[in-house]
């Protein structure tokens, strides 16, 4: 299993081993012991899982406030994608930045994304599944979103979209800026 850090800290991409032969393949997607050697020291209570049926799919950029924060574990078990975070805890060094990383089925990726972080993701092929492991259940008062192009924030969705306009929820498309969002995140340094 390889580990690689981001411009961020606390935020990883992880390459799973992948053993295969004339049947298919096997790897392990996630391994207690293993994520705490990494620094993933989080308990997971709740596995997700989300479809979209066509490319240039847009989902976020969402998190949990606290006291309901989730730190994700996210893979694309089916399709492609390019999956986003980006720093929302007030005070960070690196408050309003983001990392972005393609996770798909061939690549076996996954991102673990901390609590304080918005997270989004982008399709790039039809058909997509995506699943995410996280550290609190669903809370629907403590969610909070903000817009996908927020200008302070500058995602650049456009070289990402390759031309392709977004499909979008309503709450996606009429969601707050990151300065008016419902944001309860403060850093309190890297741990």
């Amino acid at each position: 299993m390889k580990v690689m850090e981001t411009d961020i800290p606390g935020l990883l991409i992880i390459e799973t081993d992948v053993f295969g032969d004339h049947r298919g393949y096997f790897t392990e997607t996630y391994n207690q012991p293993k994520y705490q050697a990494m620094g993933i020291d989080v308990e997971f209570v709740q596995d997700n899982m989300s479809f979209s049926a066509q490319k240039g799919t847009l989902r976020g950029l969402h998190w949990q406030n606290p006291p309901y924060a989730q730190s994700k574990l996210v893979s694309c078990t089916r399709g492609r994608v390019i999956d986003v975070a980006v720093d929302i805890r007030k005070g960070s060094p690196t408050y309003g930045k983001w990392v972005a990383t393609e996770l798909s089925a061939e690549n076996h990726r996954q991102f673990f994304i901390p609590q304080g972080f918005a997270h989004g993701f982008l399709t790039l092929s039809e058909n997509v599944e995506f699943r995410y492991k996280v550290d609190h259940v669903y809370h629907k008062d403590s969610e909070g979103n903000m817009r996908y192009d927020d200008p302070t924030v500058h995602v650049d969705w456009g070289r990402l979209l390759e031309g392709i306009e977004p499909i979008l929820s309503e709450k996606d498309k009429n969601g707050p800026y990151l300065e008016e969002a419902k944001n309860n995140f403060v850093y309190e340094g890297d741990k």
